[in-house]
């Protein structure tokens, strides 16, 4: 699985995720919008029919914290087992 990229200009995590079908595209978007709405944590999504862009950016804007990188693991767990 592709690593999360840290950024440091500005401070950032990001990644791609890429899907079979625009469906498994809808799937994780629902899914990672629930967990968001749980845990009051909004990331940047871009997305299109088959991949989804993350960008995670700390709240406090100065520099990303172990929050930030559980929020990161997290995602990949809603990815690779379709929940969390």
């Amino acid at each position: 699985m592709n690593k999360w990229k840290q950024k440091t200009r500005p401070f950032c995590l990001e990644k791609r995720f890429e899907f079979d079908s625009y469906e498994g595209t809808r799937d994780f978007l629902d899914l990672l919008g629930n967990y968001s709405e749980e845990k009051d944590r909004f990331p940047d999504i871009s997305f299109g029919k088959t991949y989804v862009n993350i960008t995670i950016r700390p709240e406090d804007e100065s520099s990303l914290s172990e929050e930030d990188h559980v929020f990161a693991s997290d995602i990949d767990q809603i990815f690779s087992e379709g929940k969390i």
